[in-house]
Parts: C-alpha cells; structure tokens; sequence
C-alpha cells in the first residue's frame, strides 16, 4: 500500500514544472492578446481606408475591448463614427482619448469642433485655447484662432438673439438665431428658441423643422413631441398630430399633457375616419351626423370645422340631394378659403341640383383656373354650360313644375294633371285652342322625355333629345334620323293619354 507520504514527496516533485508551465502560458495568453489589439488596429485602418465604415468599427471596438488604455484605439474609433455621422458616440471616445494623452491636439480640436456644433461655445473655446498652449502644428494653430474667433462672434449673436427674444421681437431674434444655427446645427437650445419665434410669427411649418430637429438631439424630448402634436392638431392633421402624441407617451407614458391632448386628438381622429368610411360606403345621412358631431368634439380649431362642413357639403350634395342646405355649407367654407377646390366642386353641383346654371358655372370656372388638369372640373364646367344653354331654351322640368330630382311616378301624376288642364278639346275659342295645343306638345315631350330613362339622362347633361338641331349634332352634322313628336298622330312616339 502506498503511503500518503510518498504521494506528497512526489507532487512536491513536479510543481516546479507546473508553475513553470503556468507561466508560460499567461505570458502567451498576453503576447496574444497585444498582438490581437495590434492586429485589430491594422485591420482597422485598412478597412477605414476602404471606406467600409462598419467592418472597421467592429475591429476598433475589438482593439478598445483588448485594451483600454490605448488611445489611438479610441481616436479612431471616433475617426469611423465621426464618417458615419455619429457625432454622439464619437465624443466620449474624444474625451476618453483626452483623459489618456492630454497633449494630443486632434483630439481636442476635433472635440472643440464638435462642441461647438452643439453650441456649447465655454466649453469649446477651453479646447481651442488648450491646443494653442500645447505647441500644435501650424495648421492646427491656424484652426484653433479661427475657430476661438467664430466661437466670440456666436458668444455675441447668442446673446442678442436672448435679448430680442425677450423683448418680443421674434423675427429679429429668428433672423440672429439663423447665424448661430448655421455652425451651431446640433444646438437643442437655440433651435427650441427659434422654433418659438416661428410659432409666435405663424410660421408654422418652418417651427415643426426645428422641433423635429430637437426630437432627435436631444434624448427623452416629450415636450418637442407634445408640440409637434399641438402644431398639427391646430393645423387640422389628425393624423400627424395622434402620431406625434404617441412618440411622447413612449418616452413617458404619465405625461400629462400628452395624456390629455391623446385622448382628444384618437376621439377625433376616430370620428373623422368612421365619418369617410361612411362617404365611402354612401351612408351619407349617417356621414353627415358624424362630422356634426366632429364640429361638437372640436369647435374651437377652424381648420376641423371647415372640414367637417366641407364634407358635410358633400355628402349632402351626393346623397339625399338636398342642394340648399350643400350650398349653405359649402359658403361657409368658402367664405373662409375661396379656393378650396372641394367646395367649388360640390357646390357647383349643388347649384346644379338647384337649377342655377350660372352659378354652376361661376364655380367650375373659378376652380378650373386653380386647378387646369382636373377632368372631374372639366365635364362639370361643360354640363354646366350646357345645362345653363338648355335652360335659356325648353326645360321640361319647369314644363311640368317638378324638381330635377323627381321620380317616375310624380312626373306623371304632374303630367296628368296639367294634360287634363291643358287638352284642347277644353277650348272652343280658335286662338286659345291652338295656344292650348302648343302647350298640351310641350306637356307631353316632357312626359316624354322624363319617364324615360335614356332621354332623361341625355337632358340631364345638356342634350335635348326632342330637338332636330341637338339630335343633329350627335349625329355628325345631320346624317342621323329624326324623329317629329306628335301627340295627336301616329309616329314613333304615338301614345294614349289615360287621365285616370
């Protein structure tokens, strides 16, 4: 059996060599790792050289990983993200170089740079002025002076553009606020600034430019997203205002004001679409409830209202045809915007359903110079024109004193009466029987024509089917066959006149 003894003095035989072995193997494991850093930097130089921008990033993310003291690894870690864009990400990377060799002059002149982008102009200058005391190149220098000047002269502009600011002068404080934004392109403060003043001037378009600016510059900007929702809502875009509110209730689901100012914009903005679908599905009765209640839910921003009333319009003109009330609505919004071409349109139809043809025409001709290539604009403006001829001629509506919207069965109990009143076997007198039977002609072709359905199409667009010289040009300039009413005779619209 073999004793404990021995089996020590044997493994206290062989830790020399262990130990030994160990060693060697950390050092290998350290030579292996400088040679990866090392490896990684070439690696990465070359491939930045080549312009691959993400393969090199991800050989300078290696070499920093490998080694966190090296500071070259950092500077060109910045160097990928500064041609990338990312000038985020490249900062802290320039002060982690700075921290390491803070006689390295690049660093800081880029940082200063950057800095000074963002419009932090104290912390700027303390670079620039640190790389002048640290004996830079000549073209360092040159940089460092021109950029300590610039940063004085945005020092001086920043401060008059509070000053005009805050005397309420927002177009003098816009127009030096654009001086400091030209270099200064990532300054949250200044943008914000002059966002405001684009606000307060109206010009609205221009202030959501600068907040959708500060929305990506700065992290967690609830308040750039909140405004951005209001500007859209007060300028009537639903749409673009619920999705605005809602990038501010992910950054911060208790928002107050984005709460609130949500719960609004969904209310409306789900009214407006149920209101388009039901146009679209031509419940237009149900349409027409659906914006009234748009203009209840929102009476206070203009824009709403004149959708709601321009759709209501429309509707109305398209579904029950009730024309005076369409007119009534589409005024209003043309009062407030008279080249809204929606409510030319549908009230020049509305006119048309009224029978005043000349109105019609007014319409579609002020909406065709506004918008020449429409087609839908085109045929209106035509069969308005036709429509107003027409009426100056025969109208067979007015004959039988029915609406243009009339169904069969009122044309003809309108016809029978006035056949009954007007049939010359009531009148003895030589003169009043041949007035008689000139009107009782009349009374029939508009019976004629109105019940049925393809000559009443054809009059309802500017086309007389009972007269030659209209039939004559349908057929090319008379090769066409006519045919002559006659009420009394035979023909082809021969008929029985039953009066009970």
């Amino acid at each position: 059996m073999v004793s404990m003894e021995h089996v020590a003095r044997k493994i206290l035989t062989y830790l020399p060599y262990v130990l030994v072995l160990i060693d060697m193997r950390y050092e290998g494991v350290n030579c292996g790792r400088e040679g990866s850093v090392d490896h990684h930097m070439e690696m990465g130089k070359k491939l930045l050289a080549a312009g691959q921008l993400a393969d090199a990033l991800s050989h300078f993310h290696a070499a920093v990983d490998g080694d966190s003291k090296n500071y070259l690894a950092y500077y060109r870690r910045a160097t990928v993200y500064l041609a990338m864009g990312k000038s985020k990400s490249a900062l802290p990377d320039l002060s982690k170089v700075i921290e390491l060799k803070p006689d390295f002059t690049s660093a800081r002149l880029q940082r200063g740079n950057l800095l000074l982008k963002q419009g932090k102009l104290d912390e700027a200058e303390s670079d620039f002025r640190n790389v002048l005391k640290a004996h830079p190149s000549d073209k360092e220098a040159t940089e460092a002076e021109y950029q300590l000047t610039k940063s004085d002269e945005l020092q001086r502009l920043v401060a008059e553009a509070r000053q005009s600011y805050q005397s309420k002068d927002y177009a003098t404080a816009a127009s030096q606020l654009n001086a400091v934004i030209e270099t200064c392109i990532w300054d949250v403060i200044a943008r914000e600034m002059r966002a405001d003043c684009f606000i307060q001037l109206g010009e609205l378009g221009k202030a959501i430019n600068d907040l959708k600016a500060t929305s990506k510059l700065r992290n967690d900007n609830t308040h750039a997203y909140y405004q951005l929702s209001t500007i859209y809502y007060n300028l009537g875009d639903h749409e673009l205002s619920l999705s605005e509110v809602r990038e501010c209730l992910k950054l911060d689901p208790d928002h107050k004001q984005c709460f609130g100012h949500y719960k609004q914009v969904k209310k409306l903005n789900k009214q407006i679409r149920s209101a388009e679908d039901m146009i679209q599905e031509q419940r237009y009765d149900e349409a027409v409830s659906k914006y009234e209640a748009v203009m209840k839910t929102e009476p206070n921003v203009l824009p709403f209202t004149l959708l709601a009333k321009e759709r209501i319009c429309h509707a109305l003109t398209h579904g029950q045809q009730q024309a005076s009330k369409a007119i009534f609505m589409c005024s209003q919004v043309l009062n407030k915007d008279p080249n809204n071409l929606n409510a030319l349109k549908d009230r020049a139809e509305a006119y048309i359903q009224d029978e005043q043809y000349e109105e019609a025409v007014r319409d579609y001709d002020t909406a065709s110079k506004n918008s020449e290539n429409d087609h839908q604009i085109k045929e209106g403006l035509e069969k308005a024109q036709r429509l107003l001829k027409q009426s100056r001629k025969r109208d067979y509506y007015k004959i039988l004193g029915v609406k243009r919207t009339a169904q069969k069965k009122e044309i003809i109990k309108a016809y029978r009466k006035l056949a009954q009143q007007w049939h010359p076997d009531n009148f003895q007198d030589p003169v009043e029987k041949k007035k008689a039977e000139n009107k009782f002609i009349d009374i029939a072709q508009a019976k004629e024509v109105l019940t049925d359905p393809e000559m009443r199409n054809k009059f309802d667009h500017g086309e007389d089917p009972m007269d030659p010289e209209s039939q004559q040009g349908q057929h090319g300039g008379g090769g066409g066959q006519h045919f002559h009413f006659n009420p009394f005779g035979s023909g082809p619209f021969n008929f029985k006149f039953n009066f009970h």
